[in-house]
Order: C-alpha cells, then sequence, then structure tokens
C-alpha cells in the first residue's frame, strides 16, 4: 500500500510573508527562527539532516551539505493567517477573499441577540478579542454567578465560546456551538470557525481542557485532495482536529487528541500497523490501496505560540524531532513523509496572534531523491504531490 503521512506543526512559520504588514504583523515576525534563539539554539536532528537548516538561520540548526529529504519554503496564496485557511490550501484548496474577522469592534449586537434566543442561554459575557486564557480568568466570576458564555474572538475568524463544564455541561456547550455554526451560515456571515472552549477550576485558577476543544468550520467550498483518496478506494485518518478543520468530508477516520504527544504516538501507530481502525472509522472504505494519514499538531500554535512561551515553543519542535526517529524507522519503501506548517504564530513579537508567514516544507520517503524545493508558490504544492504520489 502506497501512503502519504503529513504532519502540520501548527503555526511553526518561517518568516514573513511580503504583506504581512496588511495583516497586522511585524517584519521582523520568524517564528522558528526566534523560537531557535530563544531557546538558544533547538536541538533538532532529525529535522536537521532533512535539511531544514538549509532553509535559513536558526540557532542550533545546522546546513546540511548531504541532506536526507527534500526541503523548501513555501509561500501562501491564500488571503488570511489562520488554521482553516492553511490547511485548505495544504489540501488544494485557494481561499481567494478572506474570511470575515470582527477584531476591533466585537460580534455585531443582532448577531449577539440572535445567539442568545436561539440558544436560550440567557446572555452573553466579553464579546470582545482577546486572549483564551485572560478572558476565562477575566471572567469566570461571573459566569459562574450568571451561567453566561463567555464569547470571545481573536485575528482569526473565529467566534469561540468558554464555559466551566462544571457550570454549563460539556453536550450544551457543543450543541450551543453547532447552533453558531448553522445561525452564521444562515445569515450570511463568512465565519470560519465557531471553537468549542471548555474549561474547569483546578486549584482555584480556570484551566482550558484541551482535549475536549472542538472547532466547528465552515465546510469546504469544493473537494480537496483527501476528497480525491477516499473517491479512489483510499482511507483518510485524520488525527487531531483535522476532521474538525474538513467537516469530515474525504475523511474515511478520525481521532481527536489531546496533545502533540497523543498525536505523535497515534501517528506512529498508524504508520506501524498498531492503530485500530474499525474503532476510528467513520465513513465506508473497503480494501483501501492507498492511505493519506493527516496529522495536526496543536501544542505549538494553542500551548505555546498564543500564549507566548518561546520555550515551551522550542521543547515542542523537539518533541517532534524525537518522534521522527521510529516514525521513519517505521515507513516503508512506498511511504513518503511531509512536515510542515499552516501560518506562523512567533510567540516573540508583540501580540498573541497568528502571524502571517512562509512555512517550511520537509519531504522524505527511501525511494525520493534529496533536493532543494526551493520557494515554492502556495502550499497547495503539498496536495500536487500527495495526488502525484497515491493517484498517478
Amino acid at each position: 500500500m502506497k501512503r502519504v503521512i503529513v504532519m502540520v506543526v501548527d503555526s511553526m512559520g518561517n518568516g514573513a510573508m511580503p504583506d504581512c504588514e496588511k495583516f497586522g504583523d511585524i517584519p521582523e515576525c520568524n517564528t522558528l527562527k526566534n523560537v531557535a534563539h530563544a531557546c538558544g539554539g533547538l536541538k533538532v536532528p532529525n529535522m536537521e539532516k532533512m535539511g531544514l537548516g538549509n532553509l535559513g538561520e536558526y540557532e542550533g540548526i545546522a546546513k546540511e551539505s548531504a541532506p536526507n529529504a527534500q526541503y523548501g519554503t513555501m509561500i501562501e496564496k491564500s488571503n488570511g493567517k489562520d488554521t482553516t485557511t492553511g490547511h485548505w490550501e495544504i489540501a488544494g484548496l485557494v481561499l481567494p477573499k478572506a474570511f470575515q474577522t470582527f477584531t476591533n469592534t466585537g460580534f455585531p449586537q443582532e448577531v449577539i441577540d440572535n445567539f442568545v434566543k436561539l440558544t436560550n442561554c440567557g446572555g452573553v459575557l466579553a464579546n470582545i478579542a482577546a486572549s483564551g486564557t485572560v478572558i476565562i480568568e477575566q471572567y469566570n466570576e461571573e459566569h459562574h454567578k450568571t451561567k453566561f458564555p463567555i464569547i470571545y474572538t481573536s485575528a482569526d475568524s473565529v467566534y469561540q465560546i468558554a464555559v466551566d463544564i462544571d457550570v454549563i455541561p460539556l453536550e450544551t456547550l457543543y450543541e450551543w456551538c453547532r447552533i453558531a455554526r448553522k445561525m452564521f451560515d444562515d445569515m450570511g456571515i463568512n465565519v470560519s470557525r465557531v471553537i468549542a472552549r471548555p474549561y474547569h477550576v483546578v486549584d482555584g485558577k480556570p484551566t482550558r481542557i484541551g482535549k475536549d476543544r472542538r472547532d466547528y468550520v465552515l465546510e469546504p467550498f469544493a473537494d480537496t485532495v483527501l476528497n480525491d483518496v477516499q473517491n479512489n478506494n483510499g482511507s483518510v485518518i485524520a488525527i487531531g482536529k483535522i476532521e474538525d478543520i474538513f467537516c469530515k468530508k474525504g475523511v474515511t477516520h478520525a481521532i481527536h487528541t489531546g496533545s502533540n504527544k497523543e498525536g505523535l504516538e497515534l501517528t506512529l501507530q498508524a504508520i506501524n500497523g498498531t492503530l485500530d481502525l474499525d474503532k476510528i472509522q467513520i465513513a465506508d472504505v473497503k480494501n483501501p490501496d492507498k492511505s493519506f494519514i493527516f496529522t495536526n499538531l496543536v501544542d505549538t500554535d494553542m500551548l505555546f505560540g498564543h500564549r507566548n512561551d518561546a520555550l515551551g515553543y522550542g521543547k515542542a519542535i523537539e518533541e517532534v524531532d524525537r518522534y521522527l526517529t521510529p516514525i521513519m524507522k517505521a515507513m516503508t519503501d512506498d511511504d513518503i513523509l511531509i512536515i510542515t506548517a499552516d501560518h506562523g504564530c512567533d510567540p516573540t513579537v508583540p501580540g498573541t496572534d497568528h502571524t502571517r508567514e512562509h512555512v517550511p516544507v520537509l519531504i522524505y520517503g527511501k525511494k525520493l531523491e534529496p533536493k532543494n524545493l526551493g520557494e515554492i508558490q502556495g502550499f497547495d504544492y503539498i496536495a500536487d504531490r500527495i495526488r502525484e504520489w497515491l493517484l498517478k
């Protein structure tokens, strides 16, 4: 069976796009470079051997004269710097018009009124752009008194609903998110994601529950490479939040994760054949003769990029690299591994939002000839490589 494994190290950009200032970013943003510097160097021997250090000046990552992979830098075509935009383009969909954002004013009153009416939640708190960890601390006491959900957004096109699941049940939160998703679609408001942000209070501190986060995404406007693989008798194994990003379209097997470590373990199991696919199957596929394993590793972005934690970010990158040793060992001659990112989120620059950046791409396969891919126009280059490997 021929397979492609795509691992998205969420937000690991490697340099500002020329138009970054139009997105509120500074030219100095460079997630990988600045994280490496903040950490006093990164230890990533596997990605170093693949040629990562050849893409720029990254402290601790040497340039490789004889790389074992193909390496390059991809330039985003789509108008955006968010998760949905980046992943859709990786899968072959270029977004010509940016999703709507509400950073400066919060959501219009008609949206809030409609949400309260449809959910019967009684009211909402906040309705501002804010850091998720800050907002739940700020409004937690009032949330407990009123039982109103905390609504917030960011520079991304997101409607985020936070509740303490000891106050509002998790299934109620999910139902409110489903209602909000349909509400935006019915109102013709082009919001990319409605995000469920459950938390609970641990030792007096509101703490988000990553494993129970869910993203309710606008449906892709056309088929992606996921659909192409599924329609050609292939399995598409979505690990992490991939199934949410694509609204399960083109996905045959799916499993959410609570951490990068879990996502990496599941990816390794999918490659070495120990993952129980029957338990995670969500669409029919009979005797597949090809497979696309698609993993999102969100900790770099969610836990460290948005929280301005460069040291934590660096450790997360190093953890990914350590897993590459068993992953590459488990690969067969008919597998290729693609490591990339979907945008930037530089924890060392002002703000806590995503940054508009180029992203690295590393492609390893035992039958592939190592080479410098240079600058590549479009993240959809990856979709083309998947089709070339699996469908031709």
